[in-house]
Protein backbone atom coordinates (compact mmCIF):
# COMPACT_ATOMS: atom_id res chain seq x y z
CA UNK A 1 0.00 0.00 0.00
CA UNK A 2 1.12 3.21 -1.25
CA UNK A 3 1.23 5.73 1.71
CA UNK A 4 2.87 8.65 -0.34
CA UNK A 5 -0.55 10.48 -0.76
CA UNK A 6 -1.60 10.54 3.07
CA UNK A 7 1.97 11.92 3.66
CA UNK A 8 1.79 14.41 1.06
CA UNK A 9 -2.01 15.69 2.78
CA UNK A 10 -0.21 15.95 6.27
CA UNK A 11 3.01 17.54 4.90
CA UNK A 12 0.57 20.50 3.55
CA UNK A 13 -1.77 20.30 6.76
CA UNK A 14 1.57 20.83 8.90
CA UNK A 15 2.86 23.28 6.17
CA UNK A 16 -1.00 25.13 6.32
CA UNK A 17 -1.12 25.27 10.11
CA UNK A 18 2.34 26.85 10.37
CA UNK A 19 1.27 29.44 7.76
CA UNK A 20 -1.95 30.80 9.82
CA UNK A 21 0.05 30.66 13.02
CA UNK A 22 2.51 32.84 11.41
CA UNK A 23 -0.39 34.78 10.46
CA UNK A 24 -1.38 35.14 13.97
CA UNK A 25 1.79 35.98 15.11
CA UNK A 26 2.83 38.66 12.96
CA UNK A 27 -0.47 40.44 14.10
CA UNK A 28 0.35 40.22 17.73
CA UNK A 29 4.04 41.90 16.71
CA UNK A 30 2.43 44.51 14.35
CA UNK A 31 0.13 45.00 17.73
CA UNK A 32 3.25 45.45 20.50
CA UNK A 33 5.24 47.57 18.28
CA UNK A 34 2.51 49.96 18.03
CA UNK A 35 1.52 49.74 21.47
CA UNK A 36 5.75 49.92 22.36
CA UNK A 37 5.98 52.98 19.90
CA UNK A 38 3.12 54.90 21.58
CA UNK A 39 4.64 54.01 25.38
CA UNK A 40 6.73 56.44 26.99
CA UNK A 41 9.58 54.10 28.15
CA UNK A 42 9.75 55.41 31.82
CA UNK A 43 5.81 55.84 32.84
CA UNK A 44 4.85 52.50 31.59
CA UNK A 45 4.96 49.56 34.30
CA UNK A 46 4.36 47.29 31.65
CA UNK A 47 7.14 48.44 29.36
CA UNK A 48 9.91 45.68 30.01
CA UNK A 49 7.07 43.19 29.65
CA UNK A 50 5.92 44.14 26.09
CA UNK A 51 9.22 44.55 25.21
CA UNK A 52 10.24 40.85 26.30
CA UNK A 53 6.70 39.78 24.72
CA UNK A 54 7.98 41.79 21.57
CA UNK A 55 11.37 39.76 21.50
CA UNK A 56 9.60 36.84 21.60
CA UNK A 57 6.74 37.10 19.22
CA UNK A 58 9.34 37.94 16.89
CA UNK A 59 11.59 34.74 17.42
CA UNK A 60 8.54 32.76 17.10
CA UNK A 61 7.60 34.70 13.68
CA UNK A 62 11.22 33.88 12.89
CA UNK A 63 11.03 30.03 13.67
CA UNK A 64 7.43 29.48 11.67
CA UNK A 65 9.13 31.56 8.89
CA UNK A 66 12.37 29.60 8.58
CA UNK A 67 9.88 26.22 8.67
CA UNK A 68 7.92 27.41 5.75
CA UNK A 69 11.15 28.18 3.77
CA UNK A 70 11.88 24.96 4.27
CA UNK A 71 8.92 23.33 3.90
CA UNK A 72 9.21 24.91 0.20
CA UNK A 73 12.74 24.16 -0.44
CA UNK A 74 12.36 20.05 0.24
CA UNK A 75 8.40 19.98 -0.55
CA UNK A 76 6.73 20.48 -3.61
CA UNK A 77 6.62 23.03 -5.22
CA UNK A 78 9.81 24.17 -4.71
CA UNK A 79 10.64 27.25 -3.07
CA UNK A 80 10.83 29.69 -5.87
CA UNK A 81 14.42 30.88 -5.32
CA UNK A 82 14.33 34.42 -7.17
CA UNK A 83 17.80 36.30 -7.28
CA UNK A 84 17.47 39.58 -8.05
CA UNK A 85 19.96 42.51 -8.08
CA UNK A 86 19.37 44.36 -4.66
CA UNK A 87 21.12 47.82 -3.16
CA UNK A 88 22.80 47.18 -0.29
CA UNK A 89 21.51 50.48 1.23
CA UNK A 90 17.72 49.33 0.60
CA UNK A 91 19.05 46.26 2.54
CA UNK A 92 20.15 47.81 5.24
CA UNK A 93 17.29 50.15 5.54
CA UNK A 94 14.84 47.31 5.15
CA UNK A 95 16.48 45.28 8.45
CA UNK A 96 17.05 48.29 10.67
CA UNK A 97 13.65 49.13 9.93
CA UNK A 98 12.10 45.86 11.01
CA UNK A 99 14.38 45.72 14.25
CA UNK A 100 14.11 49.70 15.22
CA UNK A 101 11.18 49.39 17.74
CA UNK A 102 12.77 46.03 19.55
CA UNK A 103 16.02 47.70 19.02
CA UNK A 104 15.09 51.03 20.79
CA UNK A 105 13.02 49.09 23.42
CA UNK A 106 15.29 47.25 24.72
CA UNK A 107 17.98 50.64 24.63
CA UNK A 108 20.33 48.91 22.08
CA UNK A 109 21.92 51.05 19.00
CA UNK A 110 22.20 49.25 16.03
CA UNK A 111 25.60 50.83 14.05
CA UNK A 112 25.58 50.35 10.06
CA UNK A 113 28.08 49.86 7.51
CA UNK A 114 27.71 49.68 3.96
CA UNK A 115 28.26 51.07 0.48
CA UNK A 116 24.34 52.30 -0.33
CA UNK A 117 24.93 51.95 -3.34
CA UNK A 118 26.86 48.52 -3.83
CA UNK A 119 24.28 46.11 -5.58
CA UNK A 120 24.42 41.97 -5.21
CA UNK A 121 21.99 39.67 -6.68
CA UNK A 122 20.45 37.56 -4.01
CA UNK A 123 17.17 36.48 -2.76
CA UNK A 124 15.77 39.36 -0.43
CA UNK A 125 13.06 37.73 1.26
CA UNK A 126 15.24 34.61 2.16
CA UNK A 127 18.42 37.08 2.78
CA UNK A 128 15.96 39.21 4.92
CA UNK A 129 15.12 37.07 6.93
CA UNK A 130 18.22 35.36 7.48
CA UNK A 131 19.30 38.75 8.80
CA UNK A 132 16.32 39.22 10.79
CA UNK A 133 17.06 35.92 12.67
CA UNK A 134 20.55 36.74 13.42
CA UNK A 135 19.83 40.48 15.18
CA UNK A 136 17.13 38.54 16.90
CA UNK A 137 19.54 36.77 18.11
CA UNK A 138 22.37 39.27 19.07
CA UNK A 139 19.95 41.31 20.84
CA UNK A 140 19.54 38.43 23.51
CA UNK A 141 23.19 38.35 23.90
CA UNK A 142 24.82 41.64 23.64
CA UNK A 143 25.72 44.46 25.94
CA UNK A 144 24.31 47.34 24.19
CA UNK A 145 25.21 47.72 20.31
CA UNK A 146 25.14 45.42 17.18
CA UNK A 147 26.55 46.43 14.28
CA UNK A 148 25.39 45.26 10.56
CA UNK A 149 28.51 45.75 8.42
CA UNK A 150 28.31 44.69 4.61
CA UNK A 151 31.49 44.82 2.06
CA UNK A 152 33.34 42.82 -0.59
CA UNK A 153 35.73 40.74 0.47
CA UNK A 154 37.65 38.10 -1.66
CA UNK A 155 34.99 38.48 -4.25
CA UNK A 156 32.33 37.97 -2.05
CA UNK A 157 29.58 39.83 -0.24
CA UNK A 158 29.76 39.28 3.18
CA UNK A 159 27.29 40.41 5.29
CA UNK A 160 28.35 40.91 9.09
CA UNK A 161 26.12 40.77 12.51
CA UNK A 162 28.00 41.67 14.98
CA UNK A 163 28.12 42.13 18.97
CA UNK A 164 29.48 43.66 22.07
CA UNK A 165 28.51 40.73 23.96
CA UNK A 166 30.76 37.60 25.59
CA UNK A 167 30.91 35.88 22.44
CA UNK A 168 29.85 32.37 21.03
CA UNK A 169 30.16 29.59 23.32
CA UNK A 170 32.24 26.48 21.99
CA UNK A 171 29.16 24.36 21.78
CA UNK A 172 27.57 27.32 19.75
CA UNK A 173 30.61 27.90 17.29
CA UNK A 174 30.77 24.07 16.47
CA UNK A 175 27.36 24.30 15.76
CA UNK A 176 27.87 26.83 13.33
CA UNK A 177 30.28 24.52 11.83
CA UNK A 178 27.95 21.00 12.14
CA UNK A 179 25.31 23.52 9.87
CA UNK A 180 27.24 24.00 6.77
CA UNK A 181 26.91 20.15 6.97
CA UNK A 182 24.02 19.91 7.45
CA UNK A 183 21.78 18.85 10.23
CA UNK A 184 22.95 15.19 10.41
CA UNK A 185 26.11 16.73 10.68
CA UNK A 186 25.56 17.72 14.44
CA UNK A 187 23.22 20.48 14.78
CA UNK A 188 20.57 19.21 17.71
CA UNK A 189 17.17 20.96 16.94
CA UNK A 190 15.93 19.45 20.61
CA UNK A 191 19.06 20.78 22.86
CA UNK A 192 20.10 23.83 20.79
CA UNK A 193 17.68 26.41 20.45
CA UNK A 194 18.94 28.09 17.57
CA UNK A 195 19.70 24.70 15.76
CA UNK A 196 16.58 25.68 13.33
CA UNK A 197 18.02 29.28 12.68
CA UNK A 198 21.58 27.78 12.07
CA UNK A 199 20.04 25.12 9.72
CA UNK A 200 17.96 27.98 7.89
CA UNK A 201 20.76 30.22 7.25
CA UNK A 202 23.47 27.69 5.92
CA UNK A 203 20.44 26.21 3.74
CA UNK A 204 20.01 29.80 2.51
CA UNK A 205 23.73 30.58 1.98
CA UNK A 206 24.44 27.68 -0.11
CA UNK A 207 21.55 28.20 -2.64
CA UNK A 208 23.30 31.35 -3.13
CA UNK A 209 25.20 30.13 -6.55
CA UNK A 210 27.40 31.51 -9.15
CA UNK A 211 30.10 30.01 -11.57
CA UNK A 212 30.23 26.92 -8.94
CA UNK A 213 30.86 28.68 -5.69
CA UNK A 214 28.60 28.22 -3.27
CA UNK A 215 27.40 30.77 -0.40
CA UNK A 216 28.83 30.17 3.22
CA UNK A 217 27.31 30.79 6.77
CA UNK A 218 30.34 30.63 9.64
CA UNK A 219 30.33 31.78 13.16
CA UNK A 220 33.07 33.26 14.75
CA UNK A 221 34.14 35.75 17.99
CA UNK A 222 36.18 39.03 17.79
CA UNK A 223 34.85 41.78 15.09
CA UNK A 224 34.87 45.64 16.01
CA UNK A 225 33.57 44.90 19.19
CA UNK A 226 35.31 41.52 20.30
CA UNK A 227 31.99 39.54 21.12
CA UNK A 228 29.67 37.73 18.67
CA UNK A 229 29.84 37.33 14.73
CA UNK A 230 27.47 35.91 12.62
CA UNK A 231 28.73 35.93 8.97
CA UNK A 232 27.48 35.29 5.53
CA UNK A 233 29.43 35.23 2.67
CA UNK A 234 27.59 35.28 -1.10
CA UNK A 235 28.95 34.63 -4.28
Amino acid sequence: MDDAPESNELFLFLASTAHDMKNSVSVLSGTLETLLAQAVPGAEAAYPQMAHMLYQTKRLNDNLIQLLALYKQVGKPAYPFDMQPLAMGDLVAQVAGAGRVLLDSRHIKLETSADPDLVWHVDEDLIVGVLGHAINNAIHYTKDTIRLAIEVVDGDLEIRIEDNGGGYSNAMLGAGVSAMHGASAGVNFLTNSTGLGLYFSSEVAKMHKHRQRSGRLRLENGGAYGGACFVLSLP
